[in-house]
């Protein structure tokens, strides 16, 4: 993520803008030229700004943006609550598409119920409100339709699901980019002879029986000493989701670097080497001098470069929460190993990237 410049006045706007707090004009953000426009110049609002807050330009042909696009199913609003969540769910999945698009990734909806290809969103919400013998949705994914329980959007019972599973993280952001990555494994790798070698050498082979594996790691747990090969320990139980939680991490330490970049924050490159294998569960990191900022419009392209930055920063923002009596906000271990998979992740992506040609 960047900062932003008001098309009018070249005040600074943030991604969440829709007034240019400066002059007052109405802005909307244009996500072919990653800037935002002047309203009603620039660009027209999408259908869902009243209903849902969205500030992206909507394409001419649906009068939704290039992520309302994707909405197959939206939440109920006759239902108490069901706008505040709807909106905040919008807002976590408007930074999840502007990322792909960033990464040149394709992001199209589904031509057809049977489109395989397409991506697709259901918001969905407990039956009756769920509880116990109730009915329960379930974040998941299946051939490019991402399904989300909206009650994630409330605090308090994310924050309780959080603790059940025993997960150090949990938001609208991480779940859509944990789903996102289901997804571009399917079009990224799936059917790419020399991509599934190489994961299959990185992650393990995913043929491994999933819905064995997760019984197995629910009733048993990850297996011990699983910080040393998995960014979290539902990566530890099948290939799939090792995958996808490498996938959403990386995707957060891209964003977190731009927007550093961005801020022209002072974290240069390093000359002493980085200890990754780190003990488990610490969140403490090897002591690494920060040294002047060198001008960064982006991470670095190199990945060494990229992660060396980003421990810098993780152990700076630890101790300041730390400082405050807040958790870590990165309360994870980058072992050697978790380190070879975010750079098959990056190699993966700088790829497609190239592709896809200057965005």
């Amino acid at each position: 993520m960047k900062l932003f410049s008001c098309p009018h006045c070249s005040n600074r706007l943030y991604f969440e803008n829709g007034l240019c707090l400066s002059c007052g004009t109405a802005v909307l953000y244009d996500p072919m030229t990653e800037n935002f426009v002047v309203a009603g110049q620039g660009g027209f609002a999408c259908n869902n700004a009243a209903p849902a807050g969205c500030n992206w330009v909507a394409e001419t042909e649906t009068g939704f943006c290039r992520a309302c696009s994707l909405n197959k199913t939206v939440p109920d609003m006759s239902v108490a609550g069901n706008d505040q969540r709807w909106a905040k769910t919008e807002a976590a999945k408007r930074r999840a598409v502007y990322q792909l698009l960033h990464f040149g990734l394709d992001v199209a909806p589904k031509a057809s119920p049977g489109d395989e290809i397409g991506l697709a969103f259901d918001f969905l919400a407990d039956p009756g409100g769920g509880g116990p013998g109730g009915e329960r949705i379930l974040t998941g994914h299946d051939n490019g339709l991402i399904t989300l329980n909206v009650a994630e959007a409330d605090s308090p019972e994310r924050e309780k699901m959080r603790v059940s599973m025993g997960e150090s993280y949990r938001t609208l952001l991480g779940h859509f980019r944990h789903e996102l990555g289901h997804y571009y494994w399917d079009r990224l790798i799936r059917d790419d002879a020399q991509w599934i070698d190489r994961s299959r050498a990185v992650f393990g082979d995913e043929r491994e029986d999933y819905m064995q594996a997760l019984q197995r790691h629910y009733e048993a747990g990850p297996v011990g000493g699983w910080e040393q090969n998995h960014i979290s320990h539902y990566a530890a139980s099948h290939p799939w989701e090792d995958w996808a939680e490498t996938w959403a991490h990386y995707l957060h330490i891209y964003d977190t670097l731009e927007m550093v970049a961005a801020l022209n924050m002072p974290l240069g490159r390093i000359d002493t080497a980085v200890e990754h294998d780190l003990p488990p569960n610490e969140g403490e990191f090897a002591d690494t001098p920060i040294a002047a900022h060198t001008e960064q419009i982006e991470p670095p392209a190199d990945f060494d470069e990229l992660l060396t930055r980003w421990l810098i920063l993780c152990e700076a923002s630890n101790q300041i929460n730390r400082c405050m009596g807040l958790p870590d906000l990165y309360p994870f271990v980058i072992s050697e190993q978790v380190g070879e998979k975010l750079r098959f992740v990056h190699e993966l992506l700088a790829e497609t990237r190239g592709r896809a040609g200057p965005h």
